[in-house]
């Protein structure tokens, strides 16, 4: 049986306070344990949008899902280094709250099935 897109959103909000909490923890730009764990989150976190139907991800336009998928991809595979600490931090400061918001606003609704 596969999981509903409830599911992964609950996922994505539990992963995305693992973060928060990460990041309470210290500066990760400094730090490379935290570092390490943000990525592993970030990685968990990208994967999990990837479940979420495109019906619902076009509700929200200024989520840049594919580049989301991208930077997992760079994640999962480290291009040659081309992820830093700080360009991590940047994603973290820029994306992560309005993502949040937008997977709660998404479990919020009433009936988000297609017509």
């Amino acid at each position: 049986m596969s999981k509903t897109w409830q599911a992964y959103a609950h996922h994505i909000l539990d992963v995305g306070a693992k973060i928060e909490r990460i990041q309470a923890r210290g500066d990760l730009t400094q730090d490379e344990v935290l570092y390490d764990a943000a990525l592993r989150n970030l990685q968990t976190l990208s994967e999990a949008t990837q479940m979420l139907p495109e019906y619902l991800k076009s509700q929200f336009p200024t989520i840049p899902w594919r580049e989301i998928t991208g930077f997992r991809n760079i994640l999962v595979h480290n291009y040659m280094g081309a992820i830093d600490p700080l360009t991590v931090q940047a994603v973290l400061d820029r994306h992560l709250p309005q993502l949040l918001k937008s997977v709660q606003t998404l479990l919020a609704l009433d009936d988000p099935s297609p017509v």
